[in-house]
């Protein structure tokens, strides 16, 4: 019998964990597989939804984007007609990809617009090809460069006269361009366009800014019962300034229009709208002012709900702070006077009143000049 055999340890249920031509050879590793959450450049398991808005405006852009967020918190505008969103985390919630693209389809017609929306693991991938009309859905990273390559350049955005000089090379595509050498591209488009095209292709990592929609303060109240004075209403609205205090107080804003809302059973809601003239965080006043509307206020039925509103918050201002930097950049800190004074043996040159001339100093500058003795002397 040989000395040098593998024993194998038997399992639970008897049966050896090697098979039984193992011998002496130890079993290899699979070799790794390049997923998409181990591919090169980019975040693990990403995946971007790329809108083409064309002729959106600034305002419906950024109402578009609030409403994105009720599919994936991360938001990112491209203006001035282009929105993304990562929605990897959002896909088993519509039934995939084919899903979720018609849920934002529903969600922009229900705003009048009309988009093209693609997917792609890179973020500046899934816009491009949104602004070439084509509705990609590239889930593997490893096919991102081929769907990518027979877009045009003119998806891509550059100036007019860097897509002219390319033209005159020949290179009018995204492929074309992804084959020249990058060192002369570089050299001769510029490193901007190359570092674009690394983005485009999931080669390097992109930072996209993620979108928070404006902050707004909102408080709503159910009255106990049916009111119609205006001091009882005043006095119903008392907590919710509370907490329009306490909202102000924690984000440092202060508000220049105040909206109050009475809910009546039959007839729509009526609107009190204070307005004012400088941006104020007095709860106190604000109160008052908002009951000298209400005192003028005729009510066509009591009111069962009020609701008090801000939108417009003011950040705070920073005018000090910026005098105090401008200050601080006339002059060197104390510590810089005080080193340069160590180093140098002597207080820094500044244009300071020369020194008064001593008593002797002033007697030889005043007293004659002794005359030449004569030559017969």
């Amino acid at each position: 019998m040989s000395l040098h055999v593998l024993r194998a340890t038997a399992g639970k249920a008897g049966k050896s964990a090697l098979p039984a031509d193992a011998g002496g050879v130890q079993p290899r590793a699979a070799p790794l597989r390049i997923t998409p959450r181990h591919a090169p450049g980019g975040r693990t398991g990403e995946l971007w939804a790329g809108l083409h808005l064309p002729g959106i405006n600034p305002e419906k852009l950024q109402q578009l984007a609030v409403c994105a967020q009720r599919f994936t918190p991360r938001v990112s505008l491209a203006p001035p007609d282009g929105l993304l969103l990562e929605v990897q985390g959002s896909l088993h919630l519509f039934a995939g990809v084919a899903g979720l693209r018609g849920a934002l389809r529903s969600e922009c017609r229900r705003l009048q617009v009309q988009p093209v929306l693609a997917f792609a693991p890179a973020a500046l991938a899934a816009l491009v090809a949104a602004r070439a009309g084509k509705p990609l859905a590239v889930t593997d990273p490893a096919q991102l460069t081929g769907q990518l390559a027979p877009l045009p350049l003119a998806s891509l955005r550059w100036p007019p006269d860097t897509l002219a000089r390319l033209a005159r090379m020949g290179v009018r595509t995204i492929g074309a361009a992804l084959r020249l050498p990058r060192a002369g591209f570089a050299r001769r488009v510029g490193s901007e366009q190359l570092a674009m095209l690394d983005a485009l292709t999931g080669r390097t990592p992109e930072a996209r800014v993620t979108f928070h929609a404006p902050e707004r303060f909102r408080r709503r109240r159910e009255l106990d019962c049916e009111l119609e004075n205006h001091t009882l209403l005043l006095a119903a609205l008392a907590p919710l300034f509370a907490d329009l205090g306490a909202f102000l107080r924690a984000r440092q804003c202060s508000v220049v229009e105040l909206e109050c809302r009475l809910t009546h059973r039959h007839v729509p809601a009526t609107r009190c709208v204070v307005r004012l003239a400088a941006p104020a965080t007095d709860v106190r006043r604000l109160a008052g002012l908002l009951g000298e509307h209400l005192s003028v206020l005729d009510l066509s039925e009591p009111a069962r709900a009020c609701e008090l509103r801000a939108d417009a918050l003011v950040p705070p201002a920073r005018k000090r702070l910026g005098a105090y930097r401008a200050a601080a950049r006339r002059r060197p800190p104390r510590c810089a006077r005080r080193l340069q004074r160590g180093y140098s043996g002597r207080r820094p040159s500044s244009p300071v009143a020369p020194a008064r001339a001593t008593a002797a100093e002033r007697a030889r500058r005043t007293a004659p000049a002794p005359r030449p003795a004569a030559s017969g002397e």
